[in-house]
């Protein structure tokens, strides 16, 4: 207890205080703007949380540039947008029937009709409270579990266990992900397969390069997930943009605000919140499922359990904190398995992962959480995990992003009203503008560009495909680290090719993984 805790006091203090005693007040300032940040992107109509950490992640490394000391600013901003958006998504889902974020669509059942009856401030006022109070609570699940989880893999998996989980991962997330699991297989395949581009682990020279001596070293991560997720999704809105057109759109007259929200109207909703926050946390902690499910299982139960269900849709309370608690518990929770295992479970997550792998030498999993004893050495050094004391950093900088989103983000939220009235048309060059920059100022000039151009004409073409985007991000994450445990697997097992079936535990998961793909093929005969 005495190691945990001295641990703590070192990822608290190492996030106000540099390694010369001096105050830190960059890591803060950073989580502040990402929160305002998320908070303002959120409430615009088709952007959302990882849509702004997309474009904030290569212009925040710019900024600060590599190295440990640019880890905390960095990632503190991402936390913050990722965190913020949860909140600024709700307003405009209440107050014109336009989600700021897909979150956010089930909020409009009971939270537009809210705001028709002259309820809008108690509506804004009640996604506020539900979404922070669901943040904190699955936040507080991320702190116990996480370590709890990297402890337990860490002693009982070996190489061949890790590389059985993450094929086991992929299966599980190509399953649950969008309507066609098979094509979210295939996806996650292609993914897979485009990350193979590069020079080989065993050192025998580039592969896939196609004679091109700049892709020797790889594809470049950053702008290749811009493509893929961003410019891919200009090219849609652009189109869907044309088709809007025809349609009546909602009004844009802002409703009458109402009074606002007592505390005894908050202690009544509170087991309510703990319902929906408990749905989203568990939902949240498994890779690939996403807050739009969370939020539809929480608005069912909490349809079902009451007493009165005809009043959900019709403008109650209880449909908005069902849907917000649950929703905004996912992102505290989704970063389990990130934290644990290394495994990304949402976009978010993506490029949480993605400025870890950028930045310093801090990286995801279970060897995280290894509780190194602490030893102080005279005139050498302290030896320490200091990768344990950024994870508690960041913890500590999910607290103080917690903190903003209840006081800033309770006063913001009433005047967000009017970012509904941002045009795509005004949006949209400027996100492609800055994305195609940061792209080539980050990913070495022309190789960046070009890069950023083929992924977005993959994702084009898996979005209207019908695929999910994902399980293909996902899987040319994870490959690299595939890889590197199957070689490290089968080296130390001598050459043995079955070296995978020798262990109970990975021919369990691989057993499990079978099973997935029955189901899928099986889904994909009979829809």
């Amino acid at each position: 207890m005495d190691l945990l805790l001295q641990y703590v006091g070192l990822g608290v203090t190492s996030v106000f205080q540099g390694a010369d005693g001096s105050l830190l007040l960059m890591p803060v300032l950073m989580v502040l703007i990402g929160v305002l940040v998320g908070i303002l992107i959120g409430a615009v109509p088709g952007m959302s949380g990882p849509f702004a950490m997309a474009i904030a992640l290569p212009i925040l490394v710019s900024i600060f540039g590599y190295g440990n000391d640019a880890l905390y600013p960095v990632l503190g901003c991402l936390l913050g947008i990722m965190k913020g958006a949860t909140v600024g998504g709700a307003v405009p889902a209440i107050l014109f029937k336009t989600p700021g974020t897909p979150d956010a669509f089930l909020t409009t059942l009971d939270g537009y009709p809210m705001a028709r009856k002259g309820l809008g401030k108690k509506a804004i006022q009640t996604a506020h409270f539900a979404s922070v109070m669901g943040d904190n609570f699955s936040d507080i699940v991320l702190f116990i579990a996480a370590p709890a989880i990297a402890v337990a893999v860490e002693r009982i998996l070996g190489l061949p266990e890790k590389s059985a989980l993450i094929i086991l991962s992929l299966c599980f997330m190509a399953a649950v992900v969008g309507k066609a699991p098979l094509k979210g297989l295939i996806g996650g395949l292609l993914g897979m397969f485009v990350s193979l581009i590069g020079s080989t682990m065993s050192g025998n020279g580039p592969r896939l390069t196609f004679g091109i001596p700049e892709l020797g070293n790889g594809l470049p991560l950053t702008s290749a997930v811009l493509g893929v997720l961003v410019i891919s999704e200009v090219l849609i809105s652009i189109e869907e943009m044309h088709e809007a057109r025809k349609t009546e759109a909602p009004s844009r007259e802002r409703p009458e605000m109402g009074p606002a929200l007592s505390w005894a109207e908050r202690l009544r909703m509170m087991p309510g919140i703990l319902r929906a926050a408990v749905i989203g946390t568990v939902i949240g902690a498994l890779p690939g499922i996403g807050t739009t499910t969370a939020a539809t299982l929480s608005y069912d139960t909490a349809k079902r359990r009451s007493k009165t269900p005809e009043a959900f849709g019709q403008g109650t309370p209880d449909g908005v904190v069902a849907t917000e608690a649950a929703n905004s518990a996912v992102s505290g929770a989704n970063l389990i398995p990130v934290m644990s295992l290394g495994i990304p479970g949402n976009f978010a997550a993506v490029f949480i992962i993605l400025a870890v792998e950028t930045i310093g030498d801090f990286s995801f999993g279970p060897q995280v959480f290894q509780f190194t004893p602490i030893q102080h050495i005279e005139g050498f050094d302290t030896i320490l995990n200091t990768n344990l004391v950024m994870a508690f950093g960041m913890f500590t900088m999910m607290v103080v992003a917690n903190i903003f989103n209840w006081t800033l983000g309770g006063m913001l939220m009433g005047v967000l009203g009017h970012l509904v009235r941002i045009p795509k048309e005004l949006m949209l060059p400027v996100i492609l503008t800055v994305s195609l920059t940061a792209a080539y100022v980050q990913d070495g000039g022309y190789v960046g560009l070009l890069t950023a151009g083929v992924f977005a004409l993959i994702g084009y073409a898996l979005r209207r495909l019908q695929i999910s985007i994902l399980p293909f991000v996902i899987g040319f994450l994870l490959a690299p680290t595939l890889e590197g445990l199957v070689r490290g697997a089968f080296t130390a097992s001598g050459g043995d090719a079955f070296f995978l079936l020798k262990s109970p535990i990975a021919l369990g998961m691989l057993a499990c993984s079978a099973f997935l793909l029955f189901r899928m093929v099986r889904q994909a005969r009979n829809p």
